[in-house]
Formats: structure tokens, sequence, C-alpha cells
């Protein structure tokens, strides 16, 4: 039993949202450079400016104490980080966490796919911007799209719940793509989610974003897309793919923002809780653990204060907000 008095088991913002998903960034490095998430500058946090695998637990179970009963590990790429094995299966044994997912590029899958599963991750998002070896190398500056393509299968063959392809469609980079990585999707019995880019900081090479609608249209010239009630818990609006099992979805913040049903905080691998990717406020966790160690009240009431700063909606249309300085390989997106 805890020696502190928890908190009440919810997590309410100021305007009556329930926050139920916790995005948790472990590491901020990547074995891809992919243009739209990380400069080519991009300085790596040095060890002691990330926070260790003990401390992330930490938050994970005081977020679990507060009702959250989704987590998602994001990186940079979470399987680069030593380690990120054996925390995925603590934070699947956090009591009220009903749902582990995890977000990868895929490079690391051949290997860890069935340990994964056997860590307790329910489901994978794994990204993918092209089917074109060449076009892949260019938007992750040197990936191999065969080596992804092996951790789909890997994946695919490892008896997770839910795998669903990321895309992040620019335009004059592969928007032309867009039914070739729906087919692909198809064929495999994946669902697929169509992702518009975000002006954040870290990540200025790339085409210009294509609004979700106009991606919506080149799939359904296509396909015929079927309207659904069904929800992951996160933001994408998804349609099932007629006569398929196959669900397509469609994540846009820019255009159809959905910040009134907005159920989720994010911690940046160095971390800091960020209430909402789209604006600069943050609450700096890591200070309260290190100054605090073991001081469950401090980190929990510091979480409740960061709430109480989670504002109504995103500012990415803001004079003066157009570009907001969380690094997606820090962030996870």
């Amino acid at each position: 039993m805890p020696d502190y008095a928890p908190m009440p088991a919810t997590l309410q913002d100021p305007f009556g949202r329930r926050i139920r998903y916790l995005r948790l960034s472990i590491t901020d490095r990547c074995d891809l450079r992919c243009g739209y998430c990380m400069d080519e500058g991009t300085r790596f946090l040095r060890r002691q400016e990330i926070l260790t695998l003990e401390e992330i637990h930490t938050v994970a179970a005081a977020f679990a104490d507060l009702g959250v009963d989704k987590i998602r590990v994001t990186g940079g790429e979470p399987l680069v980080r030593r380690g990120a094995l054996g925390l995925l299966g603590d934070l699947a044994l956090l009591p009220g966490v009903r749902e582990l997912v995890l977000t990868t590029n895929g490079t690391q899958l051949t290997r860890h796919a069935l340990p994964l599963r056997v860590a307790g991750v329910r489901r994978l998002n794994i990204s993918l911007d092209s089917l074109r070896p060449g076009r892949f190398r260019e938007i992750t500056r040197g990936g191999r799209l065969e080596q992804v393509l092996a951790g789909i299968e890997a994946a695919r063959g490892a008896g997770f719940e839910g795998l669903r392809l990321n895309c992040v469609i620019q335009r004059g980079v592969n928007e032309d793509e867009i039914p070739e990585l729906v087919a692909f999707a198809r064929d495999r019995a994946m669902d697929i989610a169509f992702i518009e880019r975000m002006p954040l900081g870290g990540g200025a090479d790339g085409g210009d974003a294509l609004p979700a609608d106009a991606v919506r249209a080149r799939v359904e010239a296509q396909f015929p897309l079927l309207p659904t009630l069904e929800d992951t818990g996160g933001p994408a609006r998804y349609f099932r793919l007629g006569g398929h099992p196959t669900r397509v979805g469609f994540i846009a913040p820019m255009s159809h923002d959905f910040c009134a049903g907005c159920n989720r905080v994010r911690l940046t691998a160095n971390g800091r809780l960020l209430p909402c990717l789209g604006h600069s406020g943050a609450v700096d966790l890591k200070r309260v653990l290190r100054a605090r160690p073991g001081d469950r009240q401090a980190l929990e009431a510091a979480i409740l204060g960061a709430l109480r700063r989670k504002p109504r909606g995103h500012g990415f249309q803001a004079p003066g907000e157009t570009r907001i300085l969380h690094p997606m390989n820090r962030t996870g997106g």
C-alpha cells in the first residue's frame, strides 16, 4: 500500500474533459531522420537530460493512479533505447492500465515484434510514408524500406490485437502514393491513418501539409469509405474500407481540430509534461522527480497543476503561434 494519501482517481481539465490517455516519449533518438520530424542540425539530449526508465515508470504509475487507462510509448524511436522492453513489461502491469500501445518506425520489429507482444503491448502504430525505396530513403534521410517492410511482416505474425500504418502526406512529396498505401494496408488487413503535418519546431524540411479532406478525396476516388463510430481513444476519425476489415483514419489537427474531445497529455523524453501539443506551456516533471525523489504527492500535485493549464484548443492558427517549439523527436507527435 502507498505511504501517501492518493488523490481522486480522475484527471479533468478546466473545460470538463477527462484525461485518460498518456503519451510517453522515452527517447529523442532515432535511427531515421525524417525531414518533418528532425532538422539537419538536431542535437540529441545528453543522458542526464532525459528521464531514467525508473522515473518514466514513476510518472506512468502516478497517471494510472489518477485514472489514465491508456498509455502510448513513443520516441524518437522507442526501440533504440536500452531497456525499453523491460519498461514496457512493467507499464503493462500497472493497475488500471487497460491498453498499452507503441508507435514505432518499424526498423527494429524483426527482432522485437514478438517480445513486445509478450511484454503486453496490445497494438502497434508503424510509420510508413512511402512504398518506393528511393523516395523512402529521401524522406527518412537514409532509411531502408525493405527493413521496415520486414518489420511489418514480423508484427503481422506476432499476434497483436491491432496494427496501423501512420502516413504523413506532404504535397509534392508523396501525395501520389495515397491509393497505393491504402491498397498495401488493405491487402494485409491493417488499418491506416493519414496525418496532417503540424507546424512544430524541429523539422522544417519536406513539402507542405496536404489537408485531410484532400487526402480523403483521393482515397474515395478509388475506394469506398463507410462511416463508422469505432474509436481507439485517440484523435483519428475512422472509416471502414468497404468489404474489408481495414479502417482508414484521418488525423486532422489543422483543418478539423479535435480539441473539444481531447483526452490526452504528453510527456517528453526530457520530462516536460505538455497539456497541449499546440501551445508552448509545459511543466517540468523531471525537476520535481529529482528535487523531491519519492514524493508522490509532489508529483501528483505537479500533474494536476499542469492540467489546470490545459487550454480549450491548440494555437496553430493563432497569430504568433505558427511555430511551436516542441521538437517532434522528443514529444512523439
